[in-house]
């Protein structure tokens, strides 16, 4: 089973990279914030993995921090949370704040993120309220008020985010885009439709 992965960064894109190890690229499927954190294309990159085997494929999950990885199988272990939704909610959210919003059962912050209904979030809050709690001591504060955190709040967002997956783009790469607008502007009071035109610029 394949736990971690040191190599080069052959391929990067906002839903999965591709690792050179001693001359074996490995492919690895990404959440949105992990690519953030990624370094260029041709650098040495370390990830942690998660090995998913299932009779008909073996696939790959890659994650920057090994606290991301445990928040990975937590929301795996709940009912009706697979590995493809569980790596869209750690897209929109950060651990921290995913951490806050499981414990607190903010149950509209969850539904707030793209997959994530009413009844998804409150079997998250019941079953994970009370193990995320160790989380709260090794997360850093430099994460906890990370500059794009504010990003998925709010309904234009989340709105926007909806209308490019339902555009045909991953919702990874999705989120990417939108996070680079915000860094161009503030996106806080844009309607919908700025921000859609905005992020299509990016995507072009």
């Amino acid at each position: 089973m394949i736990a971690s992965l040191s190599g080069i960064l052959l391929v990067k894109q906002p839903d999965h990279v591709i690792i050179d190890v001693n001359g074996v690229g490995y492919e690895a499927l990404i959440s949105g914030r992990t690519y953030d954190k990624l370094p260029s294309s041709g650098d040495e990159v370390f990830l942690y993995i998660y090995t998913n085997v299932r009779e008909d494929a073996i696939t790959l999950y890659g994650f920057s921090k090994a606290e991301d990885k445990e928040l990975f199988l937590l929301l795996n272990t709940v009912s009706g949370v697979g590995p493809k939704l569980a790596l869209g909610v750690l897209s929109g959210i950060s651990a921290s704040d995913l951490c806050e919003a499981l414990s607190l059962k903010n149950l509209g912050r969850l539904t707030a993120l793209q997959g994530v209904g009413k009844k998804t979030a409150e079997r998250l809050c019941v079953e994970l309220g009370d193990k995320v709690s160790r989380f709260y001591t090794v997360l850093t504060g430099e994460e906890q008020h990370a500059p794009d955190e504010s990003m998925v709040a709010g309904d234009n967002v989340q709105d926007a985010l909806s209308a490019l997956v339902n555009l045909g783009y991953p919702q990874n790469t999705a989120w990417q885009a939108l996070r680079k607008v915000q860094q161009r502007k503030s996106i806080g009071d844009m309607k919908i439709e700025e921000l859609i035109r905005e992020a299509l610029q990016v995507l072009a």
